[in-house]
C-alpha cells in the first residue's frame, strides 16, 4: 500500500490549534476540524422566591446534548436538596422514572473533617421522585451552589436518557462540598421539559442557563 506524504507546511498551525485536526472526507489526509459550538437557548434568572425553575421549550432534536449551568443557587430554607425532574409532555407532569448514583466530597471550614463517599441514601432506584443533585444547601447570606448538568440525547425515542452533574457549594455547618450525580431517565419517550426545585421551600435567588451543544 502506498503511503501518502503529509505536507505540514500547508497548514496554518494557528487555525489548527484553535479548531482541531481530523481526517479529510477521503480518509487519505488531514483537514482542520470545527469543534461543536455551545448555543445559549434560555436563561432563568430568579430574583425572588419561586417554587421551581423550569425549561419547557427549546429541548428537542436540534441538539443531542444540553448543558445546564447553575450560578449562585440560594434556597429560602436551610439544609435542603437541590433537585431535578423531567417531563415527556411539555411540563404538564414531571414524573420520569429515574435511577441515580450520588457521590460527594466535603471539607469543613474548621478543617476538622473530610469525606469522599458514595451516598446511597441520596440515590434513586427506579423512582419518579425528584432526583437530588446537591445535598444540604445552606441559606446563609453568603451561601450558594454553582455547577453544571449535562443531559444527553433527550429527544431519542430509542434509548434511556443519561445525565451527569457536578455542583459545588457551601452547605450547612459550614462545609465546602462537591456533589457528583450520574443517572438516567428510564424512558424511551422524548424528554422535552426539565424542572429544578428544592426539597423544601423556594429557590430564593440564582441563575440557571440552558445551552445546546451542536452535534
Amino acid at each position: 500500500m502506498a503511503l501518502t506524504k503529509f505536507n505540514y507546511n500547508s497548514f496554518d498551525l494557528t487555525t489548527v490549534a484553535s479548531t482541531g485536526l481530523a481526517f479529510n472526507s477521503s480518509a487519505n489526509g488531514f483537514d482542520t476540524a470545527t469543534p461543536g459550538a455551545m448555543t445559549l437557548i434560555a436563561t432563568n434568572t430568579i430574583s425572588s422566591g419561586v417554587s421551581s425553575s423550569s425549561f419547557t421549550s427549546g429541548i428537542d432534536s436540534t441538539y443531542n446534548t444540553y448543558l445546564f449551568k447553575f450560578i449562585n443557587i440560594h434556597p429560602a430554607s436551610d439544609n435542603v436538596y437541590f433537585q431535578i425532574n423531567f417531563s415527556v409532555d411539555g411540563g404538564s407532569n414531571y414524573n420520569v422514572t429515574k435511577t441515580t448514583t450520588y457521590m460527594n466530597v466535603f471539607h469543613y471550614e474548621s478543617g476538622s473533617s473530610t469525606e469522599f463517599a458514595y451516598k446511597n441514601a441520596r440515590d434513586l432506584a427506579q423512582s419518579t421522585n425528584d432526583a437530588p443533585i446537591m445535598w444540604g444547601v445552606a441559606n446563609d447570606n453568603d451561601g450558594s451552589s454553582s455547577g453544571t448538568l449535562y443531559l444527553f440525547n433527550p429527544s431519542s425515542t430509542t434509548f434511556v436518557k443519561h445525565f451527569i452533574s457536578r455542583i459545588q457549594g457551601m452547605v450547612n455547618e459550614p462545609v465546602s462540598q462537591d456533589s457528583y450525580v450520574a443517572g438516567y431517565g428510564n424512558t424511551t419517550s422524548a424528554i422535552n421539559a426539565v424542572r429544578f426545585n428544592m426539597s423544601s421551600g423556594n429557590i430564593d435567588s440564582g441563575v440557571i442557563k440552558m445551552y445546546g451543544l451542536t452535534k
